[in-house]
């Protein structure tokens, strides 16, 4: 065998020739009622697919800020591998998932444009894409399956329904009812089925053809109809559509609606035979599925006033036809700039009032805002560098902070809100602080930074040969200031000020982040930290009861040490007056756990193991000598000791050599300057 045919041989044994058959199904209208009997579902409309989809992927009901949110796992993209998952914005999502609900009940939504709303950058195509490609996989499933019919000619020729018509659509109007009725009975949904409208022009023209030619009756009619399967594809042109708006003057109906094919005058012998007619317009071919409108505002007046034909009534006017039903979902977006525009126009009243908006703000919590970029640069995508650790973390933070609203109250900065949103909690703040934070900042996250200017920063530096094999978020910093200078979309200056200033927010913050890990890094010696901990309770236990303390070199009782106390619980700022109330509740904690027969770990208290940690660092700084980095002498026992505080930043916070020497170098230049506040 040669190796051609080994290869053709693995090929051939991956094809499922059972399941090719399967998704190009065919049947009479008598096959297809057996099928529609059994599973009715399959006869459902254009926004119950679309919700029948998005449920199917299953969702995770969770509460924040005393609000009830679900989350749609559809929109972390499982079949994408998350490639195009959304992230910060499932109240926006809830809300179009309920629009989309509601539509499917036929409560009102079904007759509105869904318009997404939002800045650039904000995941408004995203969702879409998500949409349209899960349609499209989903309807190449059995849950998913749907059907239309091609008409069988005289001479055998078969004559696809132009528009991909529901086969049930073949049964007159007038008959529909009774049909409906049973189906609905036999129903496992919370919507209800409807066969509404007519035929497309050309199966209309072919039903009244048959039905001439047999007398009226109807069931040789369908002895020319064959049902079959159909797969949604947006690139075959089948029951998804996206219309791009051009310049004003070259905008034609047309594409919207389909146009004359001039070729087959002659032979039907006029224009207004719907066999000279290429139904094959946006609106055409998005039939049974869902029509995408880019920039939709940018339309002319004349394409958005068939919008609204195409939403309130479902139909849509093709040249020389009457009106033609649809049945499609048509979502539409927008940025700022362009609904201002519609708001300011009063011709456009009607337009706004058949629409539903959907804001999409950009995101406003900082850990969803890291995972973007982490999706984006994560280590199978970017393997020629290292990522340094909080590069990421800070390139969000300040794409955040662009977004958020300065708070109203005095005490309170704009780090610490972004802080809050995040879910740390801080002293006198509640949730409902949090809630009003919220509502009082309307326009949040409409405004700022987009991703995609993170994005391409972070792509600059990566791609930028300077023999580094580390990008750090010294090199963002530089990056992202330079970047504002030419800023397409900032031509405020007061903007890019306040940018400015928000960038040295955060480089202070990085600066205080990497402190405390140097910090930590130095004073990592579980031991050490264990015998001051067991020092301190020892101390505290005699002070809470009015004890001595064994002093274990001279064999004494000697008081408390006081200032040892102090030391520990001034580094997580323990005032003089509450002193007393703190090292009781440590006495209660541990007297709690004794009664569970368990011990008292320092680890389990986060402010205990703080405040320790640091008070080891104060003891053992000095000994380090990290300014000695900054000179070119540097003794064997202080770079032993640099060594291992270096290897700590690497096995415990996922620095590499080069970035852990850099980050040890800045905190000393700190340390120099006399800043070393923990």
């Amino acid at each position: 065998m040669s190796n051609a045919d080994k290869l053709l041989d693995k090929v051939s044994r991956t094809v499922d020739r059972k399941a090719w058959r399967n998704l190009h199904w065919e049947g009479s209208f008598r096959d297809y009622l057996e099928l529609v009997y059994a599973q009715p579902w399959v006869a459902r409309n254009s926004f119950q697919r679309l919700y029948d989809m998005i449920v199917s992927f299953g969702h995770d009901e969770y509460t924040e800020q005393k609000e009830r949110r679900v989350r749609y796992r559809f929109f972390s993209d499982p079949e994408g591998g998350g490639r195009d998952a959304i992230f910060g914005l499932d109240g926006p999502l809830m809300r179009l998932a309920d629009t989309i609900k509601a539509g499917a009940h036929g409560y009102g939504p079904e007759r509105r444009i869904i318009l997404l709303h939002g800045p650039v950058g904000s995941a408004k195509s995203t969702i879409v894409r998500l949409l349209k490609r899960g349609l499209e996989r989903w309807s190449a499933t059995e849950e998913g399956a749907l059907y239309t019919f091609s008409w069988v000619l005289e001479d055998g020729t078969e004559l696809p329904s132009p528009m991909n018509e529901e086969p049930l659509k073949l049964i007159p109007e007038e008959c529909r009812g009774a049909l409906v009725e049973e189906l609905n009975e036999r129903l496992d949904r919370t919507w209800r089925l409807k066969i509404d409208g007519g035929l497309d022009p050309v199966s209309r023209w072919y039903f009244n053809h048959f039905l001439k030619l047999h007398e009226g009756d109807w069931m040789k009619v369908l002895d020319h109809v064959r049902v079959r399967r159909i797969i949604l594809s947006e690139k075959d042109r089948r029951g998804i559509g996206t219309f791009q708006p051009k310049d004003e003057k070259n905008q034609d109906s047309t594409e919207l609606t389909g146009d004359i094919n001039y070729r087959k005058i002659a032979e039907y012998g006029s224009d207004s035979d719907p066999r000279a007619f290429n139904f094959d317009g946006e609106l055409n071919i998005a039939n049974r599925g869902l029509c995408e409108f880019i920039e939709v505002l940018k339309l002319d007046v004349a394409f958005l006033y068939d919008l609204l034909g195409a939403t309130q009534e479902h139909t849509i006017k093709s040249k020389k036809f009457a009106q033609t039903d649809i049945d499609e979902v048509i979502i539409g977006h927008t940025n700022e700039p362009e609904y201002r525009k519609l708001q300011s126009n009063e011709m456009m009243e009607a337009f706004r009032d058949r629409t539903v908006k959907i804001d999409v703000p950009y995101n406003r919590t900082l850990r969803n805002e890291i995972r973007i970029y982490q999706r984006d640069f994560d280590q199978t995508r970017v393997r020629s560098k290292h990522i340094a650790p909080h590069t990421i973390e800070m390139g969000a933070l300040w794409a955040l902070l662009t977004r958020l609203e300065e708070p109203r109250k005095a005490n309170i900065t704009l780090l610490q809100k972004a802080k809050l949103y995040n879910g740390k909690m801080l002293p006198g703040f509640t949730e409902d602080n949090i809630n009003e934070l919220r509502r009082e900042s309307v326009r949040e996250g409409m405004d700022g930074i987009s991703p995609r200017y993170i994005q391409d920063k972070l792509s600059n530096i990566l791609v930028k040969e300077t023999g580094a094999h580390c990008i750090n978020p010294f090199m963002l910093f530089h990056e992202l200031e330079e970047g504002l200078k030419h800023h397409s979309l900032i031509s405020n200056e007061d903007v890019r000020k306040r940018y400015r200033e928000l960038l040295s927010v955060v480089r202070e913050e990085y600066q205080d982040i990497v402190k405390n890990e140097v910090q930590r890094a130095i004073s990592a010696d579980e031991d050490a930290i264990k015998r001051l901990c067991a020092n301190y309770l020892d101390n505290v236990k005699a002070f809470t009861q009015r004890e001595r303390v064994r002093n274990p070199f001279t064999g004494e009782a000697d008081p408390p040490d006081e200032r040892l106390m102090r030391s520990i619980e001034e580094k997580i700022e323990i005032p003089e007056s509450r002193k007393d109330d703190f090292r009781r509740e440590i006495m209660n904690y541990i007297g709690a756990l004794a009664v569970e027969n368990k011990t008292f770990d320092f680890r389990s208290n986060e402010r205990l193991h703080r405040a320790l940690e640091l008070k080891l660092f104060e003891d053992q700084k000095d000994t380090i000598k990290l300014t000695s980095l900054l000179s070119n002498m540097v003794d064997r026992a202080t770079q032993e000791k640099i060594d291992v505080v270096k290897k700590r930043l690497i096995d415990n916070f996922g620095y590499t050599e080069e970035s852990a020497t850099d980050v040890l170098n800045f905190v000393a230049s700190i340390f120099a300057r006399g800043d070393s506040k923990g």
